[in-house]
């Protein structure tokens, strides 16, 4: 499998750029934006490391260890998904066009 590194390096990069990009901004909604963004790419980077790692070892500790870390990275991408629906919601709102 060799998509799953490709997609846990790409997330884990852009949860250090949203991350810094929340230090370089100086709105506070841009920043719970830029936090929501990197609590997806947080999520999407256990979710995918779970997965990696059952199929890698493929041991009965490692299929428990990726469920927790399914369930884990699920709950941060779903929590990060309603926050920046909400937050890009919020900012339209604040600065229409």
């Amino acid at each position: 499998m060799f998509i799953f590194p490709i997609i846990i390096v790409l997330s884990l990069v852009l949860y250090v750029y949203y991350k810094v990009a929340i230090l370089k901004s100086e709105d506070k909604l841009t920043q719970a934006y830029f936090n929501a963004k990197s609590r997806i790419c947080l999520g999407s980077f256990v979710f995918f490391f779970g997965i990696n790692q059952y199929i890698f070892y493929q041991t009965r500790i490692s299929l428990f260890i990726g469920i927790v870390f399914l369930i884990l990275g699920g709950m941060q991408l779903l929590r990060g998904m309603k926050e920046v629906k909400h937050y890009r919601s919020e900012y339209r709102r604040l600065y229409p066009k």
